[in-house]
């Protein structure tokens, strides 16, 4: 084979490849931004209730429970990441299911998860669908 026609050759080659390589770098790029907006979009599906929580505090509600209680665990998870901005007080003590904390105890809380509700204090035990806490308090969810 002469050398102007492995020349042709490797340029032709050469050509190819960096077309594949084209190619892959776009498949990667689409697959980067399927992955990003993925994680976004279940970023966002995981703090869609933080403006109803917040409001529930700033309303003073108030949410008693012990980290050993399913209950409470469910209430949990029906806020999901959102959870964080409830005002919630923990009654149980680390390691030990029999104990309560004094604030529990100095306000009677008995049972779990306990709501209180502004401005009478009226406490409801049980464990409330977003819905139903929504109309209760007047706290929009979104």
């Amino acid at each position: 084979m002469s050398e102007q026609r492995r020349q042709r050759q490797g340029e032709r080659q050469g050509g190819a490849s960096s077309a594949q390589w084209g190619r892959r770098a776009l498949y990667a790029v689409a697959i980067l931004a399927a992955f990003a907006s993925t994680y976004y979009l279940g970023l966002r599906r995981q703090h869609r209730f933080d403006a109803f929580a917040q409001c529930l505090n700033d309303r003073g509600v108030k949410m008693y429970g012990a980290w050993w209680c399913p209950h409470c665990q469910d209430q949990k998870a029906k806020f999901g990441a959102s959870f964080k901005h409830v005002n919630y007080v923990e009654c149980g003590v680390p390691g030990d299911t029999s104990v309560r904390t004094q604030v529990c105890k100095d306000d009677n809380i008995v049972h779990y998860p306990t709501w209180q509700f502004p401005p009478t204090g009226e406490r409801v035990e049980q464990v409330f669908e977003l819905d139903a806490l929504s109309e209760r308090t007047g706290c929009p969810l979104p």
